[in-house]
């Protein structure tokens, strides 16, 4: 299966416990029921809690994506082989016709782009063919001049090469030859002996004999003796004159310098400026490592492949993946609110009531009756105790809670005691930045013409939420405003006293806590006492809220 039709099952930006391990399981379930390639990806940076139960239970992280734009390699790269710069023009403009392409790529051994030569430069090398010397210029070997004119070499090294003096056609008189012939010069010449001999005494470096014509012993001896090259050619001397500057190597005609090129990673939409705008007919494509695969066209930007995605615990475009407009949605498993993404056409859109899209999963799993893996069984119990805060989150459903405890009895863990561990290794800060706590569980939400954007961290220690407090007040301050974000919200959550210490910052930030909680906002900061939960608490009020005043 080429790499097109890889399907990516990806999380949100900013991913918690629950989407990088959703995306982990429902990989596992489609590769196990169904005939095509799925892959787990992620969208952003993994935060401490989820590396760590990544290594309890000895899983990689998926692959990171930041952008699922179309790119070079979803496109038809057509598959020109490269030719060495040592061929004619001649094979050059067979390989040409072959594969019906104007371009081709020369390449090296390793196959690394030496340079493009086209038809046009081809057509262009003809039409200004007054040159005598540009077959010693383009250093010519013998054995390319012998096969373009499907001749062959009579004496000489036919892997010398011609590289000093002009081409003449000796169709006249031996004493022509005097007058115009210099030394080392090529000499194209019949089946008169006396023209051959006189060739090869004023030093002629080669002569080519047309239309197969005997060659006498006295001929070709005299030839060994001046070091001179003899060429036997089938074709008639108009022919021949006509072919033998298609022996020049490629490598003179080439475009070496200012080659544009693009790799499989550039993505579609940065590339269509400079395709329009140089107008190439095609366009050289090469690997990360530099080699050369390919070429495309412009013609090959009307069916890009899009990237096939399925997404899990998100539905929100704002949260998903950059470019998610270029892809191609296969479906949706998540648990919360409609969010404003749009698809073309429908999709299987799996979305619950319940407190973590883990949850969903191990529903998934029992109605297809596939048995769950012990390292999946614990990423599944490990993202349903964080989402719920190990059942205290009012969006905890009954059936969050007897997942959880199914899937800890399969990973033979303990619920309380790994909750604690994994809460203590998700609340250890120490280290990070204020930017990388403040967007370690950030969500970005729009309500009409208002975007407001809310982080979270959960944590068993008030001592440790009072100093991260501190570290990010001011760098809440100089967030505001960026990526259109109006007001920032930072959710400081204390699991075992089940309250928030929420802090605000931006313009009518503190009439929007004010109004929704009604509560006394001092300073930027308000307390919530049972709110918990973003989702189900914290954002529905805002939106009830924000609606109400609009």
């Amino acid at each position: 299966m080429n790499q097109q039709e890889n399907i990516y099952v990806i999380g949100h930006k900013n991913p918690d416990t629950d989407s990088i391990c959703s995306a982990i399981a429902y990989t596992d379930i489609k590769n196990r029921t169904e005939r095509k390639v799925y892959t787990a990806k992620r969208a952003g940076q993994i935060n401490e809690e989820t590396e760590y139960v990544l290594n309890r239970f000895g899983m990689e992280a998926p692959g990171y994506i930041s952008d699922v734009g179309a790119q070079v390699r979803d496109m038809e790269i057509h598959k020109t082989q490269g030719a060495p710069s040592s061929i004619t023009i001649k094979r050059a403009w067979e390989l040409m016709k072959e594969n019906g392409a104007v371009t081709l790529p020369i390449t090296t051994q390793e196959n690394k782009l030496e340079g493009i030569i086209t038809i046009g430069d081809i057509a262009k090398y003809y039409m200004d063919a007054y040159d005598k010397t540009i077959m010693s210029d383009a250093r010519t070997q013998y054995r390319a001049m012998a096969d373009t004119l499907g001749g062959t070499i009579v004496t000489g090294n036919e892997h010398g090469y011609f590289i000093k003096g002009k081409v003449l056609v000796g169709a006249a008189n031996p004493e022509f030859l005097d007058k115009w012939m210099e030394d080392d010069d090529l000499i194209i010449v019949g089946d008169r002996e006396d023209v051959q001999m006189r060739a090869i005494m004023n030093n002629a470096s080669c002569i080519v004999v047309s239309l197969g014509a005997d060659i006498s012993e006295e001929v070709t001896e005299l030839a060994r003796k001046k070091s001179c090259m003899i060429i036997s050619s089938p074709y008639d001397t108009y022919t021949v004159a006509r072919l033998i500057n298609q022996s020049i190597p490629v490598k003179h005609l080439m475009k070496k310098t200012d080659l544009v090129t693009f790799q499989t990673d550039d993505f579609v939409d940065n590339i269509k400026d400079v395709m329009g705008r140089l107008r190439h007919r095609d366009f050289p494509v090469l690997n990360k490592k530099g080699c050369y695969l390919g070429t495309i066209s412009r013609r090959n930007l009307i069916n890009v492949n899009k990237k096939k995605l399925i997404l899990v615990d998100h539905n929100e475009e704002s949260q998903a993946v950059d470019n998610i407009g270029e892809a191609e949605i296969l479906e949706i498993v998540d648990h919360h609110r409609l969010g404003s993404l749009e698809t073309i056409q429908p999709i299987a859109f799996r979305n619950q009531p319940v407190g973590c899209t883990a949850t969903i999963l191990f529903q998934i799993y029992n109605e297809k009756q596939l048995e769950i893996p012990e390292n999946i069984a614990g990423l599944l119990c490990a993202a349903i105790i964080s989402d719920t805060l190990m059942f205290r989150s009012p969006t905890c459903t009954k059936y969050d809670q007897e997942a959880a405890l199914e899937l800890a009895e399969i990973a033979h863990i303990d619920v309380e005691a790994f909750a604690n561990e994994m809460f203590r290794a998700g609340s250890n800060l120490s280290g990070k930045s204020p930017e990388e706590i403040f967007y370690q569980d950030f969500k970005k939400f729009i309500m009409e013409d208002v975007t407001f954007g809310v982080g979270q961290i959960n944590s068993m220690n008030a001592e440790e939420l009072e100093e991260i407090e501190g570290r990010l007040k001011p760098f809440m301050e100089n967030e505001c405003g960026k990526h259109g974000i109006s007001m920032v919200f930072f959710m400081l959550t204390n699991i075992i006293g089940e309250s928030t210490r929420l802090m605000c910052y931006g313009e009518n930030s503190t009439k929007l806590v004010a109004d929704a909680f009604h509560v006394r906002v001092d300073n930027g900061i308000s307390i919530l006492p049972g709110v918990v939960s973003r989702k189900k608490q914290l954002i529905p009020a805002f939106l009830a809220t924000l609606q109400n005043n609009n």
